[in-house]
């Protein structure tokens, strides 16, 4: 059994108010079974092209967006011994672009580095008389990475996609 620390006593001893959003490698099960199946060998991390993995809290391995996109090469769940990525021909995860507070047209300011730096045209900026703020096409966006490391801002995040419940007539 493989001990978890605890992310919110850690992020407070190291400054800051809230731990960070854990992103597993795409393809990683369920975060209870990716932590009883994965050894920490990280050969996932040194399978990956891009090196946006890392090994991170517990040796385990993460995803950070900040080095950079992923693109989904699946080099790292094929270089796993221990079943702890699920099938290629799955998607890779619900991860989806969020835009934060931070985020310089929301202080009147001009920009478009996130929809520049995404592949998929996924985010958009409406026409407006004021700044536009970016909108994320939840349809589009496949959680790369590739606008959180292109932010000067640092306002965009990933988090996983939260289905939304029918509503009852």
């Amino acid at each position: 059994m493989n001990h978890r620390p605890d992310r919110s006593r850690r992020a407070l001893l190291q400054g800051r108010l809230r731990a960070r959003p854990l992103l597993r490698p795409p393809w990683a099960l369920d975060e209870s079974l990716f932590v009883d199946a994965c050894t920490g060998c990280n050969a996932c991390v040194a399978a990956c092209p891009e090196a946006v993995l890392l090994a991170g809290e517990g040796g385990l391995p993460e995803f950070d967006p900040a080095r950079g996109e992923c693109t989904f090469c699946g080099d790292c769940a094929s270089a796993c011994r221990e079943s702890a990525f699920g099938p290629l021909s799955d998607p890779p995860w619900t991860l989806r672009a969020q835009v934060g507070d931070a985020c310089l047209a929301a202080r009147g300011i001009v920009c478009s580095s996130c929809r520049d730096a995404c592949g998929e045209s996924a985010i958009r900026f409406p026409p407006t008389r004021t700044v536009p703020m970016p909108q994320v096409d939840a349809d589009r966006c496949t959680g790369c990475g590739a606008c959180v490391q292109g932010c000067p801002a640092t306002a965009i995040s990933l988090a996983p996609l939260v289905a939304e419940m029918p509503v009852e007539a």
